[in-house]
């Protein structure tokens, strides 16, 4: 019998919010999180508009030399990392120390570091470069400096997949544990790239939004005036750990990891399967690992991307898994309001999933004006909505060919 994970913990700083709390509330609220460029002039590029962490200083949270010597990506995980961990009421001891574990999951990891040291070592000569670039660098630090902080001694690494990234850090941790290697394991996904290089990449290869007057407007999955996604920015971070332990310790309980599928499609280097397969076996694999049908799951939280290619993919798979319950299911991309986070953006929408099962309410797909024939589907269209949610599944698709799902469940008493 598999061992049950749940998830005890949660913590986010987002476009929407410095928290959970406040994230979801402007969520439920249908607030978009999106707009104009300030972190950098931007007036060159064709899309001009992102979702950044608003009001945010560093030395809110880090004292000013370790601020310096952190890159945007790792402060935005030990923070996020920090809140949940607080939520979940675990205390890393020497006794549980080797028991409890750190998994990040990212796309990009220390790309502002990189560029800033780049541009020193050009302008000013090597011998100027900050002795921290590499560490700052690395994607891997972030889980290393959680452990660091907090004495988690047990498995550690970094998942990088792309849009995935998180997701499938949710689900390997989630493994671990079950697999005996963890009793607990602080887990989510953070990125920082809105940067100039990072968005004329994008923006060249026509992925981004240019609704560079309309900010607000601009994320709008399924939607048929969708232009592409929105470049997001932060952190989301749970602690998982065996359903044992953590009632052995008294702790709060939100939901259940109940499955996890990965797989790839094997076709395109960018471009998703149009027939969604890869995206199908994964769903599948994720409702067989949980023990369910698709006729359970109350809830799909959507990849939704707002791209031309994803979102009409992603419906045909929903189609080829759910069958005629496919109209029945509410979808929603939470990307409309909070862009799209890249590698940490599975570990919000699984955040996102618990918080609807917890409060019975399912946020809105905003911006969804003019239906698209390919996308026929119920995306909970601009207003959140009350519901029973005791299964919700979601979906994390990315660059590579990579696809990963989760599915979270209410934890039957």
């Amino acid at each position: 019998m598999k061992e049950i994970v749940v998830v005890t913990g949660m913590g986010a700083i987002t476009p929407l919010g410095s928290d959970v709390t406040s994230t979801w509330q402007a969520m439920t609220e249908g607030r978009s999180g999106i707009g104009r460029v300030t972190l950098f002039d931007a007036s060159q590029l064709k899309s001009q508009v992102a979702a950044e962490v608003k009001n945010y200083t560093p030395t809110d949270y880090f004292e000013a030399k370790e601020a310096r010597r952190l890159d945007r990506y790792t402060q935005f995980a030990l923070i996020a990392a920090g809140q949940a961990l607080k939520d979940s009421g675990l205390q890393i001891t020497a006794e549980n120390a080797d028991r409890v574990g750190a998994v990040v999951g990212t796309g990009i990891g220390g790309i502002g570091t990189l560029l800033k040291e780049y541009e020193t070592m050009q302008t000013k000569g090597p011998n100027r470069v900050s002795p921290f670039f590499v560490p700052m660098m690395l994607a891997d630090v972030a889980p290393g400096l959680i452990a660091i902080n907090y004495g988690a001694k047990g498995p550690n690494m970094v998942v990088t997949s792309a849009c995935a990234s998180s997701a499938n850090a949710i689900g390997e941790a989630m493994r671990m544990i079950r697999c005996g290697d963890a009793d607990a394991i602080i887990v989510g996904g953070s990125e920082a790239c809105i940067l100039s290089l990072a968005m004329a990449g994008f923006g060249v290869m026509q992925a981004l939004s240019t609704r560079n007057d309309d900010p607000e407007h601009a994320s709008r999955p399924f939607d048929a005036r969708r232009d592409g996604f929105v470049i997001a920015e932060g952190a989301a971070f749970m602690v998982i750990e065996r359903l044992g332990h953590a009632r052995a310790r008294g702790a709060r309980i939100y939901a259940e990891v109940a499955g996890y599928g990965a797989t790839a499609d094997a076709f395109h280097i960018t471009a998703p399967s149009q027939d969604g397969e890869g995206a199908v076996r994964a769903m599948q694999h994720a409702l067989a690992d949980a023990g369910l049908s698709a006729a359970d799951v109350d809830y799909l939280n959507a990849h939704g991307t707002s791209t031309p290619l994803n979102d009409p993919m992603e419906t045909k798979a929903i189609k080829t898994v759910f069958g005629e319950q496919a109209y029945k299911v509410p979808i929603s991309s939470t990307k409309s309001m909070v862009g799209h986070l890249l590698g940490a953006a599975g570990a919000l929408e699984g955040l996102v999933c618990v918080k609807a099962i917890l409060t019975g309410i399912i946020p809105p797909t905003i911006n969804y004006e003019v239906p698209d024939p390919e996308c026929d589907l119920d995306y909970v269209p601009n207003e959140a909505r009350q519901a029973t949610v005791r299964v919700a599944l979601s979906n994390s698709f990315g660059f590579g060919g990579h696809n990963a799902c989760l599915i979270f469940r209410a934890l039957s008493t």
